[in-house]
C-alpha cells in the first residue's frame, strides 16, 4: 500500500481529501501545517507528498525546500495543492522542483488521476532503460508524456559521415547528442606533438558527445568516423530538457551514458603498467568487444596501423613489430593489411 502525506491547513479540505485517498486504498498521513508536514515526511517516508501552498508556520514553498534538503526524502514526488492559479505561482513551484499541481476546487477524479499518474511515472523511472534511441525515447516519454516526443522522434536528423570525416572537434561547443545508427566512430585526443591517443570507440547503439553536454563545457576530444557511418542527432535543447526535468531521470540518464567509466579506468591502468605485448593484445580484444561482427566467422579487423597503435597507446613501429610476433605465434594472421584473430583465448590469457 502506497503512503501519501497530505499537508493542508483547512480542516474540511484535509479531511475530505484524505477520505478520498483512503477509499482508493492509499495510506494517508495528514499534517495541519508545513512544519508538522516536514516532520511527518521524515518520520513516515511517504511515496508522495500533496501540499497546500498558503499555510501558517511554513508555507508550501518552504516545505518543498526543506524536503529537497533532507537526504531521506529529497526524491519524494511532490504535488502542490492550491487555490492560486496565476502563472507566476506555477513557475515558482516548478523552478523549486515540484512535480505537479492540483488547483482548487478539484474533483475526486482529478485528485486520483494526478496521484495515480505521478506514482506510475515514478515506478517507470525505476526500470532499467536500454542504451539506445528506444531507451532515450522511453525516458523522454516517462518524463514528458508521449506528446513531447515529437521533436525527438519525428524531427530527428540523421547525418552520414565518410571514413575519416570528423563528427566534432576538441575545443568546440556541443550542439547535439549523437547516436550511432550504423558504422564505427573513434574519439581521440592529440598532444602538442601531434601524437594521437584513442579515448573511446563507438559502435551501433552508443551515444557520444554527452560528456560535454552534461558538464556544460567544450568537447575534450575529437570524434572521427572509422568507416561509413550514420549518426542520429538529438538537439542540445531536447537533451537538456530530458536531464533537467526530473532528478530521477537525470540520474538514470547519467547511469545510462556512464557505463564505460570502469572500462576507461582499466584502459588507463593498462597504459601505465602493461607490457607492450599486453597493450597490443588488449587493443585487439577491445575491438572484438566493440565490433563483434558475425560469430560464425573468424574475427577480422580492418583498421589502420596508426589507429590501432593509438588504441594500444604505443608507437606505430612498436605495434607493427608486436603484430609480427603475434603472427609468428599463430595468434593472428594478416592478409592484405587486415588482421584476422586466430586464437582469441590465448590473447585473453597473455601474461603481462
Amino acid at each position: 500500500m502506497k503512503t501519501i502525506l497530505l499537508i493542508e491547513d483547512n480542516n474540511d479540505i484535509r479531511n475530505n481529501t484524505a477520505e478520498i485517498l483512503e477509499l482508493s486504498n492509499y495510506k494517508v498521513v495528514v499534517a495541519e501545517n508545513g512544519k508538522v508536514g516536514v516532520e511527518q515526511a521524515i518520520q513516515h517516508l511517504p511515496d508522495l507528498i500533496i501540499c497546500d501552498i498558503m499555510m501558517p508556520v511554513l508555507d508550501g514553498y518552504g516545505v518543498l525546500h526543506a524536503v529537497h534538503k533532507n537526504e531521506s526524502i529529497k526524491n519524494t514526488p511532490f504535488i502542490f495543492l492550491t487555490a492560486k492559479s496565476e502563472r507566476n505561482d506555477f513557475r515558482k513551484g516548478m523552478e523549486l522542483g515540484a512535480d505537479d499541481y492540483i488547483t482548487k476546487p478539484f474533483s475526486g477524479t482529478d485528485l486520483l488521476n494526478a496521484v495515480d499518474s505521478r506514482l506510475k511515472k515514478i515506478e517507470s523511472l525505476k526500470k532499467d532503460f536500454t542504451p539506445n534511441l528506444d531507451g532515450i525515447d522511453e525516458l523522454r516519454k516517462t518524463s514528458f508524456g508521449s506528446d513531447a516526443l515529437h521533436s525527438l522522434t519525428e524531427g530527428r536528423q540523421t547525418n552520414r559521415y565518410k571514413k575519416k570525416q570528423l563528427v566534432y572537434v576538441e575545443g568546440n561547443h556541443p550542439n547535439h547528442l549523437y547516436y550511432v545508427v550504423t558504422g564505427k566512430v573513434k574519439a581521440f585526443r592529440t598532444n602538442d606533438y601531434g601524437k594521437e591517443l584513442v579515448t573511446e570507440l563507438y559502435s551501433p547503439g552508443d551515444f557520444l558527445g554527452h560528456i560535454a553536454l552534461l558538464e556544460g563545457t567544450v568537447y575534450k576530444d575529437t570524434a572521427e568516423a572509422i568507416e561509413e557511418t550514420e549518426l542520429a542527432m538529438v538537439p542540445k535543447e531536447d537533451f537538456d530538457a530530458l536531464v533537467n526535468i526530473n532528478p530521477e531521470v537525470s540520474r538514470k540518464f547519467i547511469q545510462l551514458l556512464a557505463k564505460n567509466i570502469s572500462a576507461k579506468e582499466d584502459q588507463l591502468l593498462g597504459f601505465a603498467y602493461n607490457s607492450l605485448r599486453k597493450k597490443v593484445a588488449d587493443a585487439l580484444l577491445m575491438l572484438i568487444r566493440k565490433y563483434p561482427g558475425n560469430k560464425e566467422q573468424e574475427f577480422v579487423i580492418d583498421i589502420t596501423r596508426e589507429s590501432l597503435a593509438s588504441i594500444a597507446g604505443t608507437a606505430t613501429e612498436s605495434l607493427i613489430r608486436t603484430l609480427s610476433d603475434f603472427r609468428s605465434e599463430k595468434l593472428i594472421d594478416i592478409t592484405e593489411g587486415h588482421i584476422k584473430i586466430l586464437n582469441q583465448k590465448k590473447l585473453e590469457l597473455l601474461l603481462n
